[in-house]
């Protein structure tokens, strides 16, 4: 078992305060977005035995199993995080692994730099994602009913939405969002900018359910994904609730704290909401236009006390312990790597007591007792 030195990433959206507070340390005025722990080449977690991955490149099988190995190479298939978002993210989409293959390839045989800002397949994986909330937790996920979402925007009495109300009655569900998200994002940039000023002003006024999108327009003026926002559904978790993002589905993060796990992977499509490239005929190539209500989940315990964020996805696996006064100590053993975090209190893996924010990296068939007191997360591969 190795105690992790985790890299705070500090994007501009992120937070100045909550990750300083989860840590019990000073802020430092500027944003801190994500804590990585992992073996991401871009921020590996460090050992006492050097960075992760290449610890896990010296020895895969004896790190990672045999299994693992077998099902997704010599590398840890996920990225294991804290994430403090301050201020929304960008509105974005994930490719599943077939499309995040071609797309790869695709753009490595017309020779794009992998870190050209139009480029928008950097590997050739998938990036499923799931976060559990530690604080309320709010965001945008997957798209609203067409109907619900034209009486939303409706209700701003901006006249040169009503072409795209209209639609969205009058249309089949996945066409008319096809057609709508289309539209926004394909507008004469400097008429959509007019459009989303009026419909912020409307949103400001109106307040309420609508207070949220004269946010995001104060953040991103003149953006089109403000507009794109609106078809989709809010989502706002309580701590200890989580929200799985498979591939396809549009979303963003607005405001919270969060633990997040994902397959390693920098595929990113982006919607809206900003500065950065938008490639729409790939955005629509990827993206699911298939309304529903975004599925809030919750743990489910088992009678060893860990409670299971259950999720279709073989890279991943995450799970908790909430460990009150006076609980036995658990042993917990598995195939796979695992990297355990503490989230609250002071509870104790093996030999090493972890304050929130501090974790731990448990090679793969490494039996480890829990003990102590306070939450604890478990990240771990399905396979």
């Amino acid at each position: 078992m190795d105690r992790l030195s985790n890299t705070v990433r500090p994007y501009a959206w992120g937070s100045t305060t909550a990750i300083p507070e989860l840590l019990g340390t000073a802020p430092t005025g500027e944003p801190q977005a994500e804590l990585w722990m992992g073996a991401h080449p871009g921020a590996p977690s460090v050992t006492p035995r050097g960075p992760l991955n290449e610890v896990i490149a010296a020895d895969p099988v004896g790190e990672l199993g045999a299994a693992a190995v077998e099902e997704f190479g010599p590398r840890l298939p996920f990225l294991f995080k804290i994430l403090a978002a301050g201020a929304p993210l960008s509105l974005q989409v994930h490719p599943d692994l077939a499309q995040a293959r071609s797309g790869h390839a695709a753009e490595e045989a017309a020779g794009i730099p992998v870190d050209a800002p139009h480029r928008n397949y950097k590997d050739a994986n998938h990036k499923p994602e799931l976060l559990c909330a530690l604080t309320p937790f709010d965001g945008l996920c997957g798209f609203r009913a067409p109907d619900e979402a034209a009486d939303l925007i409706a209700a701003l009495g901006v006249d040169s939405l009503k072409p795209y109300v209209d639609v969205l009655h009058a249309h089949p569900e996945d066409a008319a969002l096809r057609e709508v998200l289309t539209a926004l994002l394909t507008a004469e940039r400097h008429e959509m900018a007019h459009t989303v000023a009026e419909a912020a002003a409307a949103a400001a006024h109106l307040g309420g359910d609508h207070a949220v999108y004269a946010e995001l327009a104060h953040h991103f003026p003149g953006d089109p994904g403000v507009l794109a926002a609106m078809l989709l559904n809010r989502v706002r978790l309580q701590p200890g609730e989580g929200i799985f993002l498979g591939a396809g589905v549009p979303h963003a993060y607005l405001s919270g704290l969060g633990v997040e796990i994902m397959a390693n992977s920098d595929n990113v499509l982006r919607c809206g909401l900003t500065p950065k490239h938008v490639d729409v005929p790939e955005l629509l190539r990827v993206v699911r236009f298939e309304p529903g209500e975004p599925g809030v989940l919750r743990p489910e315990a088992s009678p060893s006390g860990e409670e299971l964020y259950d999720t279709p996805i073989d890279e991943f696996r995450l799970s908790r312990y909430v460990r009150s006064e006076g609980a036995v100590p658990t042993d917990i053993t598995a195939e796979g790597p695992q990297i355990l975090l503490a989230t609250a209190g002071r509870p104790t893996a093996g030999e090493v007591t972890l304050a929130p924010g501090e974790s731990v990296f448990v090679p793969a068939g490494e039996k480890t007792e829990l003990s102590g007191t306070g939450t604890l997360f478990r990240a771990t591969v399905a396979a």
